[in-house]
């Protein structure tokens, strides 16, 4: 995995999310196996295996709370998903942008790249017009977001875009050469040597400075759904029938 997906990954969350959530503008379903167990109409009407609730105001506000909570944080795994694969290609892309030009076939195909492994992450989530789909997941390693197929192809776009880099400074000292006559073999190695360890440093530290910033919003995230799991507890006290579905559950 690039070095920005495994330090973004450290940050252990401990919460696991036991149902998949599905949410719309309009309402917030609780699903398991396909079937809508809990369902929740404009932040205030609650049906538990279609059957109305009759809330109390008390209840009706702590509800508010409950639901308004799953709208704000439950799509940030979609944000942290792409931003975490974001930080190193990023940081690769202003490295050839440097190298071969802004706006350059080598970057231009690059960024194209990039925004289609973040259209099918996206897709993953089912994200598009404030419509969400987030399956039951365990949040304990954030690596699991950037696990199976988008491991091998975020490796990918890294392995070809380190082509592009080594082919653009290769073609840089080329140029020099021809601009200035008389320097030796060993000279010519120094140079590449010394330019491709400037940029590796350069890399290193844009994907770290990037990746500790992720990590503290992972972690916010993560303290943000602690939170919302204690409000889920008083509902459980208050609302029984609510207790049968465990949406967070903190470890």
């Amino acid at each position: 995995m690039t070095p920005s997906v495994s330090m973004a990954s450290s940050q252990q969350c401990s919460i696991n999310l036991n149902y998949g959530v599905i949410i719309n503008p309009t309402h917030i379903r609780i699903v398991d196996r396909g079937q809508t167990q809990v369902q929740i109409n404009n932040d205030d009407q609650l049906f538990i295996q279609g059957r109305e609730q009759q809330l109390n105001e008390e209840q009706r506000l702590l509800f508010k709370q409950f639901s308004t909570g799953i709208r704000e944080q439950f799509p940030e795994i979609v944000s942290i998903a792409i931003e975490g694969v974001d930080i190193g290609l990023k940081a690769v892309n202003e490295v050839i942008g440097g190298l071969t030009g802004e706006n350059s076939a080598s970057q231009q195909n690059v960024q194209a790249k990039f925004e289609e492994l973040k259209w099918r992450i996206r897709t993953r989530f089912n994200q598009s017009a404030n419509n969400y789909y987030i399956a039951p997941q365990d949040l304990n390693d954030f690596e699991e977001l950037f696990a199976g197929e988008f491991e091998q192809e975020i490796e990918e776009v890294i392995q070809e875009s380190i082509g592009t880099i080594l082919k653009a400074v290769g073609q840089s000292l080329i140029k020099d050469d021809n601009r200035y006559e008389g320097g030796n073999g060993e000279e010519r190695i120094a140079t590449y040597d010394d330019r491709i360890a400037g940029m590796s440093k350069g890399l290193e530290l844009a994907v770290s400075d990037r990746a500790k910033a992720l990590e503290h919003k992972a972690k916010e995230y993560c303290e943000q759904l602690a939170e919302l799991d204690s409000i889920e507890s008083q509902l459980h006290q208050t609302i029984p029938a609510l207790q049968s579905f465990n949406l967070i559950e903190t470890n």
